[in-house]
């Protein structure tokens, strides 16, 4: 994962991403990477899974 930090507490997910961050053009060159997942992710001690995608237009 990148700039992607999860916690939980009881039944509540937190996801904390940092927008200060960018990782780079995407492939195809339109918009800057903030944050992923980088695919489907299970979240810690859970059966769910996540994904995310953080971007902005270049």
């Amino acid at each position: 994962m990148k700039n992607v930090e999860m916690s939980i507490e009881g039944s509540m997910l937190t996801i904390k991403v940092d927008l200060s961050k960018e990782f780079g053009p995407s492939a195809s060159g339109k918009t800057i990477i903030i944050a992923s997942t980088e695919g489907n992710v299970a979240i810690p001690s859970r059966q769910e899974k996540v994904g995310l995608n953080v971007y902005r237009k270049k």
